[in-house]
């Protein structure tokens, strides 16, 4: 028989279908209960409070009572004792108590029998303790809340009486508590009307600082004082804004403005005075400068132009006193520790003391339009040095024209009585010319400053004038002198005379002078109308000279070369005038003079050479036989004298003549000697090759023509003869 373990057996007796009670299915739940679960474990932990062992005297009590509550109970308690105690299995409580290392195991069997006993009980009985504590707390809560009700219903009572009271004092009041409220909104509309009125003072009127400002001498002219003035002419507008409705004219509104304009007079008298004095200190000074407030005073004071006009006269008239003590100090004294010298040392030197005159008035005349232009805030135009200033229409430069003639005109009569008497007393036409040219540029360059109507640029225009004048008549002077030098009848050189040479240095020096004032920027007609006169005046004299002294000289010697000195003195003259592009003119005139000599020259060294060459004869009486008679008949062209006419052209060809003539040696320019002499050959040529042909020509009745020709250079070869000149190529062209 096999034996079966304890363990089997109370398995196989509790798997074994048996009728079970609630109790013990109860018991099967909680033992297979998971113990991990935090509400389990919670749950048994305040169980094990709740049987938690006391000391001996309450355990012996406590067993006494579970031996009472053992005999009390019923079965199924003990068969759940049974049950759990076969088992083998311990309560929850029991496992608690056995945690405990101070608790007897038996004590924790007895609470473990007494909490499966009697938990029903004892949890009902902590219920019930639990709720009679609470009924104990509630009703000292409610006997608080009674008394508290008492409190309430005495503090309703009181408030009723305080709010018929309030109530009462409200109707006793309301009168008062009217009249509070009106006056209240009164209140407020005085505070609009205040602040309204305050806004509109603070617009239309000026405050104490301000009228101080304007009215008080102690407050000088400068940004405060202008803002307020620019507050004051801002209310007259804003003012008149304000008077535009259909109400017209306001009583305040004609307030406001006779205010405001008796406020901008007294800041316009308070800037005259300000202007006033300070021109005065400023017209003494040298070094002029204009700070920003007397700009900005200038500029305002220019809507009350008769008081700008006063107060600019007490400067024009300390800045004309200004000028001239200093242009006087320039003449006299010399600049500070005597550097620059006085202008006065150099009187000796005409162009220089007048150059350094002049000089001096420009540059005062600079420095007073640039104070000018400062003063009233006009900026220049940028310019080239010495162009022509555009004066502009403008009120501004009304007033610096003004006052830059003011200031300058009194340095005009001490100016014109020292450059006329060094105008005056002047020998020299260069000189003069020099100080007539530089009058002229400072007469321009003063026009294009301060315009052609200021009283300086008049002065220096009478003077320019005055120079030119004097040096006009200077040269005519000299012209008529020069037309009385007769030439030395014992000279026989061609060449200029001395006379002539100095003339047309004269003449050169002027030029230069000229030609170094022009700008570049005229055109051909000024160029040659500025300077016309003067070529007139300096050339036709020596023109004349030349041409009447060699005629007169001609007559007296005949034997003087007359052509070639008047051709050398003409190309002289347009040697002189050739640098020059504005004596183009002149050139002109004097090249048809060299033209017309150089003809005459021509017709005569042709003469000369047909004589030299032994051809004039024969050529003679080509031209002057009768018609119908034979040229063989004619004396002069005989055949002997053919003959021998024909043998001394042979000779002259083999001579210098041909290349050189002694008499064209005498002329200055090589070119009219070639041009000349080139030109008589060809003539000699042409009469050759005609006497070839008449002498070939049957009527003319010459026996052994060819012969005749041919015994002699060129043989009868015009074109020999054109190689012989070496004037082929220019046959050929």
């Amino acid at each position: 028989m096999t034996a079966i373990s304890p363990s089997s057996s109370r398995i196989s007796s509790l798997s074994s279908p048996q009728p079970q009670n609630p109790i013990s299915l109860r018991l099967y739940k909680v033992l297979s209960a998971n113990f991990d679960d935090d509400a389990t474990r919670e749950a048994l932990d305040t169980l094990a409070e709740l049987y938690a062992p006391s000391t001996s005297r309450s355990t012996s009590g406590s067993k006494g009572k579970g031996v009472k509550a053992d005999a009390e109970g019923d079965a199924d308690a003990d068969d759940e004792y049974d049950i759990a105690g076969g088992s083998g299995l311990k309560p929850t409580g029991m496992v608690a108590a056995a945690s405990a290392p101070a608790v007897d195991e038996s004590v924790a069997g007895d609470i473990a029998a007494r909490a499966r006993k009697n938990l029903r009980r004892d949890v009902e009985s902590k219920l019930a303790e639990s709720s009679r504590q609470f009924l104990t707390a509630f009703g000292e809560v409610d006997k608080q809340l009674d008394t508290l009700q008492e409190h309430i219903g005495l503090m309703r009572v009181r408030c009723d009486e305080a709010q018929t009271q309030l109530q009462d004092t409200n109707k006793a009041c309301k009168t008062l508590l009217d009249r509070a409220g009106s006056l209240r909104e009164e209140r407020q509309g005085v505070a609009v009307r205040q602040s309204i009125i305050t806004l509109f003072l603070s617009r239309f009127t000026l405050n104490a600082d301000e009228k101080e400002a304007i009215a008080s001498r102690d407050v000088p002219v400068g940004p405060r004082f202008f803002a307020a003035m620019d507050k004051a002419a801002k209310i007259r507008d804003d003012c008149r804004v304000l008077m535009t409705g259909d109400e017209g004219d306001t009583k305040a509104g004609l307030d406001i403005l006779s205010a405001t304009a008796t406020q901008l007079e007294q800041a316009y008298e308070k800037i005259f005075r300000h202007c006033s004095f300070e021109f005065r200190q400023m017209g003494r000074d040298a070094n002029l400068d204009v700070d920003p407030a007397m700009r900005e005073a200038v500029r305002r004071l220019r809507q009350r132009p008769e008081l700008l006009t006063e107060a600019l006269t007490y400067m024009s008239q300390t800045r004309q006193a200004t000028l001239l003590s200093a242009f006087m100090d320039a003449l006299t004294r010399g600049g500070p520790g005597g550097l620059p010298r006085p202008i006065e040392l150099h009187a000796h030197d005409p162009l220089r003391y007048v150059g350094d005159m002049l000089a001096w008035v420009h540059q005062a005349i600079a420095a007073e339009r640039e104070f000018l232009e400062s003063l009233f805030g006009v900026r220049g135009a940028r310019r080239m040095v010495g162009a022509v200033r555009e004066f502009g229409e403008s009120e501004e430069e009304g007033w610096i024209g003004e006052m830059m003639d003011g200031a300058v005109k009194g340095l005009c009569g001490p100016l014109k009585v020292r450059v006329q008497q060094t105008v005056r007393s002047q020998e020299s036409s260069i000189t003069s010319y020099k100080i007539a040219n530089l009058l002229g540029f400072y007469m321009l360059t003063m026009q294009r400053t301060i315009g052609k109507e200021a009283l300086l640029s008049k002065t220096l225009e009478e003077l320019t004038d005055l120079a030119y004048s004097i040096f006009y008549g200077a040269i005519e002077t000299q012209g008529r002198s020069l037309l009385r030098v007769p030439l030395n009848l014992d000279e026989t050189d061609v060449s200029p005379p001395l006379a002539i040479l100095d003339h047309a240095q004269v003449l050169r020096e002027m030029m230069l002078v000229y030609d170094s004032s022009l700008l570049g920027n005229e055109n051909e007609d000024e160029l040659q109308a500025g300077f016309r006169d003067i070529l007139d005046k300096m050339v036709d004299p020596a023109i004349e000279m030349c041409m009447t002294g060699a005629e007169e000289k001609k007559r007296q010697r005949p034997a003087w070369d007359k052509a070639v000195f008047v051709l050398n003195t003409l190309a002289y003259l347009q040697d002189v005038l050739e640098p020059f592009a504005f004596t183009a003119e002149k050139r002109g005139v004097v090249q048809g003079l060299m033209e017309g000599k150089v003809l005459q020259l021509i017709e005569e060294h042709v003469n000369d050479v047909l004589a030299d060459a032994g051809l004039a004869e024969i050529a003679a009486a080509c031209n002057s036989r009768r018609p119908n008679e034979p040229l063989s008949h004619v004396t002069a062209a005989e055949p002997a004298a053919l003959q021998a006419a024909l043998h001394r052209f042979s000779e002259w060809l083999s001579g210098e003549g041909v290349v050189h003539s002694p008499r064209l040696s005498s002329l200055t320019v090589r070119s009219l000697h070639t041009r000349v002499h080139h030109a008589a050959l060809e003539r000699l040529a042409h009469t050759y090759e005609r006497i070839c042909e008449e002498v070939k020509k049957p009527e003319n009745k010459y026996e052994a023509a060819a012969t005749l020709l041919g015994s002699e250079r060129p043989f009868g070869q015009v074109r020999l003869l054109w190689q012989i000149f070496g004037l082929q190529e220019q046959t050929a062209d």
